[in-house]
């Protein structure tokens, strides 16, 4: 059986070392860590092979096999993104907010790691290094516990991982993983708050809803959600057609896909038509309303696209596959209701009237809004933070793509000749 208190005193005891470390240190290990990955490449690809065969015969949907699945491509592309973080400025020890005060007090905050991180999450191999990498560049040390569906790829991975901190000089315990599948391991990771700062969890809603209900431990909920894109008749259709595609296509799986479309009532008899007929080239299901449903099913060609009525579930659902559901509104007050009630996550806006754009962004409360983007830029790696431990969807302390800044947190530093309190 897995000693939990154990692992917790190793991370703690690690993460005073680390918090120490020169950022040379911390690069040094990273860089050894990206050489790893493709020096052994072989051992985790083989690795992450038998896991994939495993979910096939399961019958798990093709989504999540696609997480599942580690490349050559990938794996370099997971590497590269080690390096990058690597090469971004180091966050702790930054001093902002200096002031001297009546008092004599000068007062200022220095940026320090958070601690300990607990990383909980399914079917995303990648994540191991991702929150690895970002946790060790911030200071920070983690407990890795992977889904039971990638046990011999994280294993893999994270042996890797161990041997470039051991390479590094850095404190081996920094990265631990916990590869027993007992469920009630999680519960007590949860509830590790003596050792453990933070939880971020990477799944789906049931996972962070078991988080959400069982930690002690403060969470950081994200990595779900609804994602819209409104078009309105100011937008240049030819090229809002290929950020659509592109936002539900490119890679269907992900948090930030497009989920539902939200075109305007004027748009729609000319755009519709041009938007549906890109997206059967990709195979995708297009769930529709009525008016949606009448204006495709008249229009020339619609026998070889995937059109059907849309239940009143499939707004407000994640489908993380080939599917959108399209629904006709009225205005843009309309498309802000409908966003408000079933979105948050990644929101979008075609349109060629600064005002709209202007208004869309003010109201729309969600991670991230574009304009006249695909919603797939959601992502720390697109936002120039190196990588990303999650997409946080809470309101207090990180929101959005969490990088190394997002793993740090503040103290308050003093200083006086010998002061005393009036």
């Amino acid at each position: 059986m897995i000693d939990l208190e154990m692992i917790g005193r190793r991370a703690k005891k690690a993460a005073r070392a680390l918090a120490n470390l020169a950022t040379e240190q911390k690069n040094a290990a990273l860089h050894a860590i990206a050489d790893g990955l493709l020096a052994r490449q072989s051992e985790i690809l083989a690795a992450n092979a038998a896991d994939v065969a495993d979910a096939e015969r399961a019958g798990t949907p093709p989504a999540i096999v696609d997480r599942m699945l580690l490349t050559e491509a990938r794996l370099k592309a997971i590497a590269d993104d080690c390096r990058k973080v690597a090469e971004l400025p180091d966050p702790v020890g930054e001093i902002f907010d200096q002031r001297e005060l009546p008092s004599g007090l000068r007062l200022y905050k220095r940026r320090v790691p958070i601690g300990v991180i607990g990383a909980i999450y399914e079917a995303r191999p990648n994540v191991t290094v991702d929150i690895a990498a970002l946790c060790l560049k911030a200071g920070n040390a983690v407990i890795l516990r992977g889904g039971s569906d990638i046990a011999r790829s994280v294993a893999a991975t994270t042996t890797v991982i161990a041997g470039a901190l051991e390479e590094a000089g850095l404190p081996v315990f920094a990265v631990q993983s916990i590869t027993d599948p007992d469920r009630e391991l999680v519960r007590q990771l949860l509830r590790l708050d003596r050792y453990v700062d933070m939880i971020i969890p990477r799944g789906g809603a049931s996972l962070h809803r078991f988080c959400v209900e069982n930690a002690t431990v403060p969470v950081i909920v994200g990595g779900m959600g609804v994602s819209h894109i409104y078009v309105e008749p100011s937008a240049d259709f030819a090229r809002s057609v290929p950020v659509i595609v592109n936002a539900k296509v490119q890679r269907p799986g992900a948090c930030n896909a497009l989920d539902t479309l939200l075109v305007h009532r004027n748009a729609a008899p000319a755009f519709l038509p041009m938007v549906a007929a890109a997206l059967a080239q990709h195979g995708v299901e297009m769930r529709c309303d009525l008016e949606a449903l009448a204006i495709l099913s008249d229009a020339p060609g619609h026998e070889a696209w995937n059109i059907k009525p849309a239940e009143p579930a499939d707004f407000g659902r994640e489908f993380l596959a080939l599917i959108v559901a399209i629904k006709v509104v009225s205005d843009i007050d309309e498309a802000l209701d409908h966003i408000a009630q079933y979105g948050g996550h990644s929101e979008a806006i075609l349109t060629g009237d600064p005002a709209s754009a202007a208004r869309f962004t003010r109201e729309v409360d969600a991670t991230a809004v574009f304009v006249n983007a695909s919603t797939r830029f959601n992502d720390g790696g697109q936002f120039g933070l190196g990588a990303e431990v999650a997409i946080s969807t809470n309101r207090l302390h990180a929101r959005g793509p969490m990088g190394l800044q997002e793993l740090t947190t503040y103290t308050w530093i003093g200083e006086g000749d010998y002061l005393v309190r009036a």
